[in-house]
């Protein structure tokens, strides 16, 4: 079964905002620093999901955001291909949730010398470095095992 969901990279000019999920029951990303994003609802584009979600997990307003790519996770939960739309956030308003309202996890802006230090996917690893450096519009596809170790990854970027 497939699945579609946003990936979503706020930017503030210096650091990029990260949770730590950390407050959900049984959450398949309990521990690592991660964007937030999740899953499109009934009727909705991408870009509504993108804003949608940002707002519920962070209570930013999204005034600018561009799409940067594409992600497949081949059975990254038991039975479902996730499909991800990835964006990056530049201009935005608003103060952020604070962690007492934060359901999912705890959120923080990291440098962007910081990023790549945080405990996450292998994955996301690649991920936050297309968006650091700027990369062209992308499709890539990371697949897990069961164990959450990445076992196979490609990426093809194009021209604008």
């Amino acid at each position: 079964m497939t699945k579609l969901a946003t990936i979503c990279y706020i930017d503030n000019g210096k650091e990029l905002l990260l949770m730590l999920r950390n407050k959900k029951p049984n959450d398949v990303h309990e521990g690592k620093w991660i964007s937030v994003g999740g899953k499109l609802e009934a009727g909705e584009t991408p870009e509504e999901c993108a804003q949608r979600e940002i707002f519920e997990e962070t209570h930013l307003i999204v005034k600018k955001m561009d799409f940067k790519g594409l992600i497949t996770f081949p059975e990254f939960t038991p039975g479902h291909d996730w499909y991800t739309y990835v964006f990056k956030v530049t201009d935005f308003e608003g103060d952020l949730i604070s962690d007492e309202e934060s359901r999912e996890g705890t959120l923080e802006w990291v440098p962007y010398d910081q990023v790549l230090s945080k405990p996450t996917w292998e994955g996301d690893y690649e991920m936050f470095k297309w968006i650091l450096q700027d990369a062209p519009f992308f499709s890539a596809k990371f697949t897990y095992d069961q164990s959450g170790n990445l076992i196979e990854k490609a990426v093809q970027f194009y021209d604008n």
